[in-house]
């Protein structure tokens, strides 16, 4: 553990969906990171996570609490587990929409927990989106219901991030052919606004530094490969500058990513899923750290799904949530001690 990691309350993590690695992986985090990270408490079934570890071979205690605060003291000894009661017992693989209920309550705790101070951050496991559905669950996803839970009034912004690289997508889950007309001006403004301003206040990047990708080859060439990144992406720069935001830009996405183009910006501006993924997933593909920028509260998460393949095999890779814990600490150190 780190000399720092007492001065932050424990980070609240969810269970995510139950059948899925998510307790396997935080298994493994406790295991083998437990040294050198903040304390963490799961909020799961503790006999199902003593069963878990049996089964995969692993020597994780775990002890049951009844607050966050009760988290640090118990750490270094075991897992703590503040109980959460699945209506079925979780089989690993098999989805069950009678889980969703408990699953989607975990993660209102969470929030409130933090947002009360009494834990530091929410990092969450992956969720099933369509077994949540079938319990009521109204939002695309975790982002949204995040947000939602958040109040009125907020923008949440999804960062992908690692040691080499953090990345920021305009649009998000449409298809490619839909990007060009939904792109806004605004939404980069917008975008690039929450951006710097939690780099400032989160990572401690005094000066933000943006690089504001194009969405053209060539960033369009003056317009003569589409004209969005003269007049849609171009406008939102200038704006960015104009509020004394260090951006800089449209940049030709293909020049931007290699390791000199990477020392000039604190994070990419992207304006498509995969223009912002790829390169992140290719830099890092198992420590990438799925962080949503514009809460109140701090929020990171693998940036992976439920792997509901591997689950209960033991063979679940647990370096993102390790990434996703150790970030959310960091985070919550940089916005205790004011980098803002």
């Amino acid at each position: 553990m780190t000399d720092s990691s007492a001065d932050i309350a424990p980070l609240a993590v969810t269970p995510g969906e139950p059948a899925g690695a998510g307790a396997e992986i935080t298994l493994k985090a406790w295991s083998t990171g437990r040294n050198r990270l903040s304390p963490f408490f799961l909020l799961d079934d503790p006999e199902r996570l003593t069963a878990l570890a049996a089964r995969i071979g692993m020597n994780v205690p775990i002890i049951g609490i009844e607050n966050p605060e009760d988290a640090a003291a118990v750490f270094e000894r075991g897992l703590p587990v503040l109980p959460v009661t699945f209506s079925v017992p979780p089989v690993p693989g098999t989805l069950d929409p009678a889980n969703g209920g408990a699953v989607i309550s975990a993660i209102e705790q969470a929030v409130q927990f933090t947002r009360a101070g009494r834990s530091a951050a929410v990092v969450t496991n992956p969720i099933q989106k369509s077994v949540l559905y079938e319990a009521g669950f109204r939002y695309p996803g975790h982002t949204e219901f995040l947000a939602a839970l958040a109040g009125p009034d907020v923008t949440p912004v999804m960062m992908l991030a690692a040691p080499l690289i953090r990345v920021v997508p305009v649009t998000i889950h449409i298809p490619l052919h839909a990007v060009s007309a939904t792109l806004t001006t605004e939404m980069i403004i917008t975008k690039g606004r929450i951006t710097a301003e939690a780099l400032k206040r989160d990572f401690g990047c005094k000066a933000p530094r943006l690089a504001i990708a194009g969405l053209n080859p060539h960033a369009g060439e003056d317009g003569t490969i589409g004209t969005e990144d003269r007049d849609v992406v171009a406008p939102a720069v200038r704006a960015l500058k104009s509020e004394g935001i260090a951006a800089f830009g449209p940049v030709s996405a293909d020049t931007m990513f290699h390791a000199e183009a990477r020392k000039s910006y604190d994070a990419a501006i992207c304006m498509y899923h995969d223009q912002a993924l790829i390169p992140i997933k290719t830099l890092d593909f198992w420590g990438g750290v799925n962080v949503t920028l514009g809460l109140p509260f701090i929020r990171t998460s693998p940036d992976h799904g439920t792997a509901l393949e591997l689950a209960g095999t033991g063979r679940a890779h647990a370096d993102s949530m390790i990434a996703a814990l150790s970030m959310a600490g960091d985070m919550a150190r940089n916005r205790m001690s004011g980098h803002d």
